[in-house]
């Protein structure tokens, strides 16, 4: 297999960037797509730093196992499967063990793809998926809510002190080094199609 043409996509906390996943999968064939999502690569709880009064900034990098996650991403490249235990949010349930096989397309989302020069140079497109703050908060709201049994309180608490500074930081700043940028405060079905139909042309060769 020839070596694999792997795709970013980065953006802040309700940017959409999990829509255009979806959407994305949808549109092209399945059985030549390999989905690593940022999310997974989590530190457990009890090496993350808490603050004094309990908290965890999981919006930091250093919440992160970035070193790992690009770790991984190298053995796809160089045809080796690996394995990923599923984080799942302090959802009670056990999580799930995958199997990540090396495929001709590589799709990696998360906050910091592009925040580790060296994890963001095996990024062969970068996506960057941009949207107003308060579009970002409404989603966010929805997503931690619903999802997560979050309270409003809580979303909120966390969007004020570490989602919004974070997000000025450390993920605005990987917007000037994406080679598209995608607004999606209404849709971004027509980005979309574009970007579909490029990945569709590098697996023409498959």
């Amino acid at each position: 297999m020839k070596r694999p043409y792997i795709v970013g996509i980065c953006g802040g906390s309700g940017s959409g960037k999990t829509f255009m996943l979806r959407k994305l999968m949808e549109a092209l064939p399945a059985e030549h797509i390999t989905l690593i999502s940022q999310d997974n690569y989590y530190k457990e709880k009890a090496e993350q730093v808490q603050l004094p009064d309990g908290l965890v900034n999981y919006d930091h990098p250093e919440s992160l196992d970035l070193d790992g996650y690009r770790r991984d991403i190298i053995s796809l490249q160089s045809g080796k499967s690996i394995e990923v235990v599923e984080y799942t949010f302090e959802v009670p349930r056990p999580p799930q063990t995958f199997i990540f096989h090396p495929r001709p397309l590589i799709i990696l989302e998360g906050l910091f793809i592009y925040h580790v020069p060296e994890l963001g140079d095996l990024v062969d497109l970068k996506i960057y998926v941009d949207a107003e703050e308060h579009i970002k908060i409404s989603r966010r709201l929805r997503r931690d809510i619903i999802e997560r049994d979050y309270s409003m309180e809580e979303t909120l608490r966390d969007y004020e002190r570490f989602v919004a500074p974070m997000y000025k930081e450390y993920i605005a700043p990987q917007r000037m080094l994406a080679d598209l940028i995608i607004p999606n405060n209404v849709n971004m079905d027509k980005a979309i199609e574009v970007v579909s139909h490029h990945l569709s042309c590098q697996l023409k060769d498959v």
